[in-house]
Formats: C-alpha cells, structure tokens, sequence
C-alpha cells in the first residue's frame, strides 16, 4: 500500500508556496529594519549648536 504522505498535493503545494513566499518578505523587512538600527547606532551623535549670544 502506497504512503499517503508522500503522495503529490497541488494545494498544500501552492499553500505552502505562498507561506514561504510571505516569510522571505517578512525576513526582509526584519532584515531592513535591523540594519537600520545597527548604521543609526554605530553613527557618532551629533553635536548640538552652541547658542550665541546677541
């Protein structure tokens, strides 16, 4: 007798598809996000004007 679980399934096939397909975009925009906040940390503070007086 054949294994069912190793039969073919179109639609777990595309279902499983498009869930890769949503978490490759949403690692990215993590991805995004992290490295902006590592080059906004290791960027020096800026330093803040000196008021004069007039």
């Amino acid at each position: 007798m054949a294994n069912p679980w190793t039969k073919k399934n179109p639609l777990l096939s595309l279902w499983l598809g498009a869930a890769n397909a949503w978490a490759g975009a949403a690692r990215g925009v993590m991805t995004a996000a992290a490295k902006r906040e590592v080059a906004k940390a290791l960027k020096p503070p800026r330093r803040k004007a000196k008021r004069t007086k007039t």
